[in-house]
């Protein structure tokens, strides 16, 4: 790939062209190896805001330096992760094509991630984005909130390639993260959608072909109102799941493509009747403490009839 020193090759001194050339070698690796264009677009983004936000370039940056960038952020956790993610495997391939000896991201302590706290879009909110959406936003609504799908799987969805019928219907082939696949049933109307819409990808736009997982989640979060985004369909999508399978949760992680249940967990909200029907079989009024205490007085003196030889009976 090269040597640390040929990347100051050509009077660029700037630290910004050496980031530029190093993020576009880094992301050529990730196409050669395979990895989804979304990943590779948000490794990208990650690298960039890192090299605005610093004065020196790739090869340069120290632990410390690093670690300073990222305590001035105050990011969710989520987001914190994924971009301590970037950063490490960045520096890993940076390691493995001998730019640098050791990682700086090495430094960045890793966190926890956060408790589950599912927030499915009402059902409300959703009501209402379909009845005013156009027929493109409403597959898109409805492979988000129906069956679970991410942004940048709605993005890949191609009717002819992905479409497979059985003895139930017809089920979606979804390309998911990692380059992983897995196999979703689809709803008959939207199945007849997707059978009906013309060729190629579903949502045709400039980016390889498709819209890209921005564009898709900013619609769709656009036509939702109060603040609800895309991503809260998809835990509408897993809660739904879970009650329509009983409970079953390795259903609902095989729907949503997660690699373990605990992240299904975060998806999945506890059904809001059941918690109800918890508290109040423990509850109880005044008036339905004295009702039992008036059945235990009756029952203990109820009079119970005791047989005699003669044929009559006594009271004990």
């Amino acid at each position: 790939m090269g040597s640390r020193a040929s990347w100051g090759a050509g009077g660029l001194t700037h630290h910004l062209a050496s980031w530029r050339a190093a993020i576009a070698e880094f992301s050529e690796w990730g196409r050669l190896h395979r990895y989804p264009p979304a990943t590779i677009r948000t490794r990208s983004d990650h690298l960039q805001q890192l090299a605005k936000g610093i004065e020196v370039g790739p090869w340069e940056l120290t632990g410390d330096e690093l670690l300073h960038w990222f305590a001035a952020h105050d990011w969710a956790a989520n987001t914190y992760r994924s971009k301590r993610t970037t950063m490490r495997a960045f520096y890993r391939w940076a390691m493995d094509a001998e730019f640098v000896v050791a990682s700086p991201a090495n430094v960045i302590p890793k966190v926890d991630p956060p408790p589950p706290n599912p927030m499915p879009c009402p059902d409300r909110v959703y009501d209402n984005a379909l009845l005013d959406a156009d027929d493109r936003l409403q597959l898109m609504l409805e492979l988000a909130a129906g069956h679970g799908l991410r942004r940048g799987e709605v993005t890949l969805v191609w009717p002819e390639r992905d479409l497979v019928e059985d003895l139930d219907g017809w089920s979606l082939i979804v390309h998911g993260k990692g380059g992983k696949t897995r196999i979703v049933p689809l709803e008959a109307t939207t199945a007849m959608k997707l059978l009906r819409a013309p060729a190629g990808y579903a949502f045709p736009g400039r980016i390889d072909g498709h819209l890209s997982p921005q564009r898709v989640g900013n619609l769709v979060s656009r036509a939702l109102e109060g603040g609800w985004t895309m991503h809260k369909l998809r835990h509408r999508a897993g809660t739904n799941m879970a009650e329509a399978s009983g409970g079953d949760m390795r259903v609902v992680q095989e729907l949503l493509g997660h690699a373990g249940l605990n992240t299904t967990m975060l998806y999945v909200k506890v059904n809001q009747k059941r918690w109800r029907a918890a508290v109040n079989a423990g509850y109880s009024t005044r008036a339905a403490a004295q009702e039992r205490q008036y059945e235990r007085r009756m029952g203990e003196n109820v009079v119970v009839p005791m047989a005699r030889h003669d044929g009559e009976s006594t009271a004990v």
